[in-house]
């Protein structure tokens, strides 16, 4: 509800001249059975033909003045809820891009997808018809019954009992139905997990044939979001049958009761006609507001939702450094691992588990090991993408936590596991994050990565059109853009994640070479699969379920660590690659 109430304060003069036009639409409307009563008792009932069409008249002006009020509302009110909506929109997502890894874990992709789009879009619909609908209908309605206790007080009791008795109607689905359209909201997150995840997965579900399993997986969860939504429509449609009972039992104790005050002089037909006109006024007021309630208790809930994300504190906090820590010097290593573990939130058993080592500046350090014995997770812990659970990572002589993670990041490059282009040009790709770079700079990155041949073949060359997650590239090239990319502004620490699976032994090799004759002398970490691609590495750590298993150079964790030997050895046969 904060949300929601923040909305309409971003923007106070349209959401005041909105209902304020509404409520003059109001009145003009609450004129028109006086009107008619007129046409009727005085223009019909006298005869005067003259004063029927001049009646008229004033009818169609009261449409024309009311239709001009309407659109002038429907414009402000418009106004606030797509302003609103535009700038939570903006904010969520600059919330979000300051998540964490681990929050981001937390909260979820298909979550976030559906609070930037769904609930943002509800709580707009929310917005627009509070402002030119909801306040609209309780003035109509309070209006009507006023008017009908000018004409006659003893009828207009009967609006005073209705009223009451339609509310309760209105209001009591209302409460009902909020929580209910929370929990459709949070099944659709859901429904649009599963349909992500056979979006990005198509290829691998159809080589495994599980095709019939996803489908089963999808049928379940819209089955689900499919009941709750059944029972919300349901209790909606509660409201209508009911609200037309009352008002219709209200018209027709007005007309018996009309009729009898008609007969006896008290009232006249025009009067009777009024007060049945004002009845009908209501009862459509309420089927608007019955729609606009469930409308905007939705947004309500959506915008419970959002807040709920915008509540999250996001980023790590920094640790001031410890008093007497001595400054960095030109022999203080770059990493040094002092015995770490790192568990996910929510993981049970630790990911990486009691690691220690040491890398000094300019060492390449190796990094292998079967899926998941955490090598992706060591890494992530250099620039601080998850907190260690226990152990201290050090970098450049300070501790993570104390580093300011922009400016320790900026002295990092990493090349995720999963090469990720965004849809622009080759520049626009390989300048991200970075500014001011000249063209000097970007072809010396594309030739250490082994990328500039296929580069200068494209038509525009660094100007070449990327498409969106760089479709019109094969892996091979993604992978040495995205290690182009990581180059371009030359980072003292260069973490390879996986990064060269997609390139032949050949180019594999010449950007091995390539990174150990790297000015600066930085320090590179190397995540393989291959053990090729470390073999010459300063240091290799081989990793198994968690546990450094061996550390040392090739040689000597051939005849020390069973584990790195069963690996070369399945790679290579009697020296020979298979």
């Amino acid at each position: 509800m904060k949300i929601f109430l923040r909305c309409l304060g971003m923007y106070p003069k349209e959401s005041i001249l909105a209902p304020l036009f509404k409520l003059l639409e109001a009145c003009f409307d609450l004129c028109v059975p006086l009107v008619v009563a007129a046409i009727i008792d005085k223009g019909i009932g006298g005869s005067d033909s003259s004063l029927v069409w001049q009646l008229c008249g004033v009818l169609v002006l009261l449409a024309f003045v009311g239709l001009a009020w309407a659109i002038t509302a429907q414009y402000f009110s418009a106004r606030a809820a797509v302003g609103s909506a535009a700038r939570i929109r903006r904010e969520l997502f600059a919330h979000m891009q300051s998540f964490t890894y681990a929050q981001t874990d937390r909260v979820g992709t298909s979550t976030m997808i559906t609070r930037m789009t769904s609930d943002v879009n509800q709580l707009q619909s929310g917005i627009n018809i509070t402002l030119r609908l909801l306040l609209r209908s309780p003035i109509i309605v309070f209006g009507a019954m006023i008017m009908a206790f000018t004409i006659d007080v003893e009828l207009a009791l009967v609006f005073a009992a209705a009223i009451p008795l339609l509310a309760v109607v209105v209001f009591g689905v209302m409460l009902g139905g909020i929580p209910l359209y929370k929990r459709v909201q949070s099944r659709l997150d859901r429904v649009t997990a599963v349909t992500r995840e056979n979006l990005s997965g198509v290829r691998p579900i159809r080589a495994f044939r599980k095709e019939g399993e996803q489908i089963d997986t999808f049928s379940a969860a819209n089955r689900q979001q499919t009941s709750l939504q059944n029972k919300a429509g349901m209790l909606t449609a509660i409201m209508n049958p009911v609200t037309y009972v009352l008002v219709n039992l209200a018209v027709i104790l007005l007309i018996r009761q009309g009729a009898v005050g008609v007969d006896g002089g008290r009232l006249t037909q025009g009067e009777v006609v009024a007060l049945v006109n004002y009845m009908g006024q209501i009862l459509v007021e309420l089927v608007k507001m019955a729609t606009s309630i469930f409308t905007v208790t939705k947004a309500v809930a959506c915008g419970n939702r959002i807040g709920g994300v915008l509540a999250m504190p996001t980023g790590m906090a920094v640790t001031p450094t410890p008093d007497g820590t001595p400054a960095p010097t030109a022999d203080t290593p770059a990493v040094v691992f002092d015995h770490v573990t790192m568990t996910y939130e929510g993981g049970g058993e630790p990911s990486l588990q009691d690691v220690s080592f040491t890398a000094r500046r300019g060492m390449t350090v190796g990094i292998i090991g079967g899926t998941g014995s955490g090598k992706s997770t060591l890494v992530n812990l250099i620039p601080r993408f998850y907190e260690a659970t226990e152990g201290t990572v050090t970098v450049f002589g300070l501790p993570v936590a104390s580093h300011d993670l922009p400016t320790l990041r900026a002295r990092i490059g990493v090349v995720p596991q999963k090469a990720e282009l965004f849809k622009g040009t080759i520049r626009s790709n390989l300048c991200f994050g970075v500014e001011n770079v000249s063209d000097t700079e970007l072809w010396k990155a594309l030739e250490v990565a082994q990328a500039a041949d296929f580069v200068r073949e494209k038509e525009g060359q660094l100007d070449a059109v990327v498409e969106q997650k760089g479709r019109n590239l094969s892996g091979g090239q993604k992978q040495r853009l995205t290690i182009a990319r990581a180059l371009v502004g030359s980072p003292e620490i260069l973490i390879l994640d996986d990064s060269a699976s997609a390139l032949d032994f050949a180019t594999d090799a010449r950007l091995r070479k390539a990174l150990r004759e790297l000015a600066g002398d930085p320090t590179v970490f190397i995540i393989s699969q291959r053990t090729s691609s470390i073999k010459t590495a300063d240091l290799i750590i081989v990793l198994e379920e968690g546990q450094a298993v061996g550390m040392g150079t090739h040689e000597e964790l051939l005849g020390s660590c069973e584990v790195y030997r069963e690996i070369h050895e399945s790679q290579f046969k009697g020296g020979e690659a298979q």
